[in-house]
């Protein structure tokens, strides 16, 4: 009977978020990338600038709503705080890699379709919350790799905002550099009021009963970032 409930409550939950997104899809895709106001002051700086690149950094990491998806995903089942900063550790790394890499070594990659992989990394941690993998699969793969796979393309999904301005090569690495460390402060930011807020939930016991409704939800989200980054691709 809890399970009939249960998966009840994941369709409305899901519904509802579908519903949701559609209704403010252009708002949600636009506070994705780079504010024009910020994209035009950061295209004017000549030189190190650290502070405002700093600022760009925590803004995008706080607002952005498919690198904060993946980490709801991520910690939804750590109970223990090394494990949410091993996994949190692996995440940063491979983020930080394809950001800097990107932006200073020149590598370019189709935004949409990166945009499209991060939606599916949000899929498939849901999926694997779900105990999907074993349930269809008979096995669950390595999450720890996983997981830095997956960041590797949130770094690349970073980097592709930059690349889209005209940033002055004189105090570039720097800048960039300035830019990671505001990601990964605003990165703590975001994931302390995500812990708090799950921390007091696990004290409830509504948390294991909404769980597979949550991640539902959280799923749902996923394909829907997937949908609209690849429809931008076959339309552009």
């Amino acid at each position: 009977m809890l399970m009939i409930q249960q998966r009840r409550l994941a369709v409305v939950l899901a519904f509802a978020a579908v519903l949701l997104a559609v209704a403010f899809l252009p708002e949600t895709a636009a506070a994705h990338g780079v504010a024009k106001r910020d994209a035009a002051f950061v295209q004017s700086i000549n030189g190190p600038a650290i502070g405002p690149f700093l600022y760009l950094g925590a803004k995008h990491m706080v607002t952005g709503y498919d690198h904060l998806l993946f980490l709801v995903g991520v910690i939804f089942f750590l109970y223990r705080l090394k494990d949410v900063l091993l996994y949190v550790s692996l995440f940063t790394i491979g983020h930080s890699l394809t950001l800097l890499f990107g932006v200073l070594g020149g590598f370019h990659a189709n935004a949409y379709i990166i945009d499209a992989i991060i939606g599916l990394s949000v899929v498939y941690k849901a999926f694997e919350n779900m105990g999907g993998f074993e349930r269809f699969l008979g096995f669950r793969p390595n999450t720890r790799a996983a997981v830095m796979i997956f960041g590797l393309f949130h770094g690349f999904g970073l980097a592709t905002k930059l690349q889209e301005l005209a940033l002055s090569p004189n105090g570039l690495i720097v800048n960039i550099i300035s830019f990671n460390v505001g990601v990964e402060i605003g990165q703590f930011m975001a994931l302390t009021m995500i812990l708090i807020a799950l921390t007091y939930w696990r004290t409830h016991r509504g948390f294991l009963a909404h769980a597979f409704a949550t991640n539902t939800v959280l799923m749902t989200g996923g394909f829907i970032l997937m949908g609209y980054q690849l429809t931008g691709y076959f339309i552009q």
